[in-house]
């Protein structure tokens, strides 16, 4: 897809990061009335500073810490995606294209998937543990195989599990260092997730896809904060990056590192369209089930944590669901969220 190089490409310069460049926001809603784009704007970006702080595990002070290290830092991972040359992007899984092609096909049963399935061992491990964990388990029966939870899922269902099963390996902490920070991440991405995914549903489209690419702004935070911290220890530390240090790197890259990931797993041309109408939306565009999906997971992931997030009024200003639809899709979030471990 040579247009994603070149768009990747324009968002650098030869001289790196300018100093005063606004940082791109995890959260962009589409632009309401003049009279509310400020108060909206100041919310998201509160909304962020939470996530940070809860992710992090620090407070607000330990994030705006002025440091004359980061810039350099911040460099050098600027010039490693300008570069396309990330040591910690993860690899295409190997039966990913197979699996999105069938699952993509209306006409493919649930015995290709299978099939398809059965042919990566550590896929099938992955999928049967996905499968039977409280976020996405029906009931309290136990699924014993990789047929049976096609079956019990459907298409639809198996799809989302598919998206989890591939790319948990992924977000898995390597070390005790990284465990509570892969921990929440795995819990957000999966709140993000299952809100566009419900929120594509209500506006008629597509669901999978929704979930998947609702994943990979987690998956992009587990990247860059491994990256970074590669980076860190070239320059000759030993020890962590500071936590400012992570979220300077987190909030500037994200949505680069997303589109790196779907161009790197050549994922359809709509996955790069989601992503960069979350990122970047036009004047007068309609809401987008991504944007829209973060927002809410978002919110619920901290509200469930007992951390602080938005109020409900404020954030259905953010959003476009009505109460109805929000109460349907909240129920859904809270139940994946309370089925799961305590939060951390």
């Amino acid at each position: 897809m040579p247009g994603i190089f070149s768009w990747i490409s324009g968002l650098f310069s030869a001289t790196g990061p300018e100093p005063h460049t606004p940082e791109p926001r995890l959260f962009n809603p589409v632009a309401g009335k003049p009279s509310t784009a400020e108060q909206d704007s100041l919310l998201v970006h509160n909304l962020e500073n939470h996530l940070f702080c809860w992710l992090l595990d620090s407070p607000p002070s330990a994030l705006k810490t002025s440091n004359p290290e980061i810039a350099p830092l911040l460099e050098q991972l600027e010039q490693r995606l300008h570069d396309q040359s990330l040591e910690e992007l993860p690899r295409q899984p190997l039966t990913l294209p197979m699996l999105m092609r069938a699952l993509s096909d209306e006409l493919s049963d649930r015995h290709q998937v299978t099939e398809i399935i059965l042919s990566d061992p550590s896929l099938t491990d992955q999928l049967l543990q996905i499968a039977n964990s409280p976020y996405f388990k029906p009931g309290d029966q136990t699924i014993e195989s990789v047929d049976h939870a096609v079956f019990v899922l459907g298409i639809d269902g198996i799809r989302n599990v598919i998206s989890a099963a591939v790319l948990r390996p992924m977000m898995a902490a390597r070390n005790s260092r990284e465990a509570l920070f892969a921990q929440r991440v795995w819990r957000w991405g999966l709140a993000c997730a299952r809100s566009a995914e419900l929120i594509a549903k209500i506006q008629g489209q597509d669901t999978s896809a929704h979930f998947m690419v609702g994943l990979l702004p987690a998956l992009s935070y587990i990247t860059l904060r491994r990256e970074i911290h590669r980076i860190y220890l070239a320059n000759g530390h030993r020890e962590e990056p500071e936590p400012a240090v992570i979220r300077h790197a987190l909030a500037r890259y994200h949505w680069t590192t997303t589109q790196l990931l779907a161009n790197d797993w050549n994922l359809p041309p709509k996955y790069h369209a989601y992503l960069l109408a979350a990122e970047r939306p036009a004047p007068e565009q309609q809401h987008t089930p991504l944007n829209d999906g973060m927002i809410l997971g978002t919110r619920e992931a901290l509200r469930h944590a007992h951390q602080r997030n938005l109020a409900e009024e404020k954030l259905l200003s953010l959003i476009r669901l009505d109460e109805e639809q929000f109460a349907s899709v909240r129920k859904a979030l809270l139940r994946m969220l309370e089925n799961s471990n305590s939060p951390a």
